[in-house]
């Protein structure tokens, strides 16, 4: 007798060790260890009843969400119809739902930016149990002699062995040797437990979220298929004159070049900068611009002068800025504009009003984007993978004009070599690149939109 306790002493039970496995590396893996060392035998081929069970939801969900995309591609069809030939109504929708797409990305940002420090945290204390593993098994053993045997099925999640250690200690189980490791443990198991809350939360609200952001990204992509199919039939001639942009950009080397030939050479550009230039400037009165005019969705000319907007234009795209005006470029020289790395897939809108002189391939800058916002200012944006807009389409305010790709677009001397999509912003007047700095809106609340 004397010698088979001693041997329990020296040797925690082999369920013991399985169960510290559990605990240290992966939990429901272990489950499976633990079943086959305890039973001896290997796992059955069969699907168990669980398995059925999860394929029957997989299934459930799969169809759930065919269902909604048919559902949704049925109120789209409904609300083109609704929309008809009314400009003003077409371009609202856009508008807002661009900007719901921004927000929920915002969102998506915000979630993977907090689910960082509480994966880290995680794996900080993870690695912290696996330090002391025989720690964790002396202590468990020294339960099991004291008579706490708990099933070991019960112990392979850190909340069952959290709940039998906090257990043991209010019932005095623990011999007051252990009674400090003890308590070290649980409170290591009680922020465990508490971070994968947490951690299980966030990915729920980011699946929410996502799954959000496709509908109002397949929403979008009707309404854009919508609007340029409605341009093509005021603009005959659309494919012609994109064919003949991509010609004259070939011919010069600078984006001043380009901007001059385009305005120049080319009839949709040139009558875009006729109709700018003749519009003039909108007044502002008490030398405040009207932001009342930027109500009205059906406007063809800016509702407000691009010189009268600093300090409420929102930046196209969410992201982060990389670079900025005045600063290096990398190569000795100066950056002319601002670089912003952005999500995969982000929404690119419209920071003003003005009127498209360029959209497609130039240099170095990828797809390029050039707006006329009157008063010998235009706006270049760079480094998209698509571009939504026609050459001579008037676009308002946070109206959406292109898409992110995956990658970066621009040469990396404006990327900054970052792995995210660039999106590259220049503010020129009269030809010459200025600091778009102050056209920024501080916050949020005093961005201006259509």
């Amino acid at each position: 007798m004397r010698s088979t306790e001693a041997r329990g002493r020296q040797s925690p039970p082999a369920s013991l060790l399985v169960i510290s496995a559990c605990l240290l590396a992966g939990f429901s893996s272990a489950v499976s260890s633990a079943v086959m060392a305890q039973a001896g035998t290997q796992a059955s081929a069969t699907p168990s009843a669980d398995d059925i069970k999860q394929r029957e939801l997989e299934l459930e969900a799969i169809r759930a969400q065919q269902k909604n995309a048919v559902e949704l591609q049925e109120r789209l069809k409904v609300d083109i119809a609704a929309i008809g030939r009314n400009r003003a109504k077409l371009n609202q929708q856009l508008i807002d739902v661009a900007a719901r797409v921004r927000d929920i990305e915002t969102q998506i940002t915000e979630t993977e930016a907090r689910l960082l420090p509480l994966g880290a945290r995680e794996q900080e204390i993870r690695d912290s149990l696996d330090s002391r593993r025989s720690e964790i098994v002396e202590v468990l053993a020294a339960l099991q002699r004291a008579g706490r045997r708990t099933p070991p099925a019960l112990l392979v999640r850190p909340e069952d062995a959290l709940q039998s250690l906090r257990t043991a200690i209010l019932l005095g189980s623990v011999v007051p040797e252990m009674r400090v490791r003890a308590e070290k443990l649980v409170a290591d198991l009680d922020e465990l437990v508490g971070l994968r809350t947490s951690i299980a939360a966030e990915r729920d609200r980011m699946a929410a979220d996502r799954d959000s952001l496709k509908d109002e990204q397949t929403r979008l992509a009707t309404l854009v298929d919508e609007r340029q199919r409605q341009q093509s039939g005021i603009e005959k001639n659309m494919a012609a004159e994109a064919a003949r942009a991509i010609e004259l950009s070939r011919q010069v080397d600078t984006l001043q070049g380009l901007i001059a030939k385009l305005e120049q050479d080319l009839k949709s550009a040139a009558k875009a900068a006729a109709t700018a230039s003749r519009q003039g400037v909108p007044g502002s009165p008490n030398g405040k611009p009207n932001l009342g005019a930027l109500k009205d969705p059906g406007r063809l000319s800016p509702a407000v002068a691009f010189a009268s907007a600093k300090g409420l234009l929102a930046l196209p795209v969410n992201g982060t800025r990389i670079r900025d005006f005045g600063g290096s470029d990398g190569a000795g020289g100066i950056e002319k504009g601002v670089s912003l790395a952005a999500r995969p897939g982000a929404q690119v809108t419209t920071p003003c009003d003005g009127w498209v002189v360029y959209a497609g391939p130039f240099r170095s800058y990828g797809q390029l984007l050039i707006l006329n916002a009157g008063g010998g200012y235009h706006v270049l944006i760079a480094g998209m993978e698509r571009i939504s807009v026609n050459i001579g389409q008037f676009v308002l305010t946070g109206e959406p004009v292109a898409t992110m790709g995956s990658t970066s677009r621009v040469a990396s001397i404006l990327a900054a070599n970052a792995s995210q999509p660039v999106l590259y912003i220049e503010f020129r007047k009269d030809g010459t690149p200025i600091d778009p700095g102050p056209w920024w809106a501080a916050n949020r609340g005093q961005k201006v939109r259509g």
